[in-house]
């Protein structure tokens, strides 16, 4: 079978994610702060939220692809550990376990100077397709 490929979502596209790379054991994309922040000018945490779902979903997405099968978001955490004013960020996805029926991913996200800004976790369920 062949695996599953990554297809930004209206969200996505909002936000400005490129993917960079793709695999069912990694993903990789950034996103400019310029026009995700919040009130203060800062890098809104919402946002690094959601590239970091965006690359965990899609990496558990490509895994769940080679089983014939698809995957829905069951968890989310993040924790934010620097603001970012400008430039992109960068989040890569790593799997932290790729099973039949759950797919973990830890995700590092930083500016780039390669400062950490965030990290997270993402855990979608594999279940049979629509």
């Amino acid at each position: 079978m062949t695996p599953w490929t990554i297809v930004p979502g209206a969200l996505d596209e909002r936000l400005g994610i490129v993917v960079t790379a793709q695999a069912a054991d990694r993903v990789s994309a950034s996103m400019p702060v310029d026009g995700n922040t919040q009130s203060l000018g800062r890098l809104h945490g919402g946002a690094t939220a959601a590239l970091a779902e965006a690359v965990g979903s899609w990496a558990a997405m490509i895994h769940a692809s080679t089983l014939g099968k698809v995957c829905v978001g069951v968890d989310l955490n993040i924790t934010h550990h620097r603001g970012a004013r400008a430039g992109r960020i960068h989040a890569v996805a790593t799997a932290a376990h790729r099973g039949r029926r759950v797919a973990t991913y830890d995700v590092r996200v930083v500016d780039d100077e390669d400062r950490l800004v965030a990290t997270a976790r993402i855990t979608n369920l594999i279940v049979d397709g629509e």
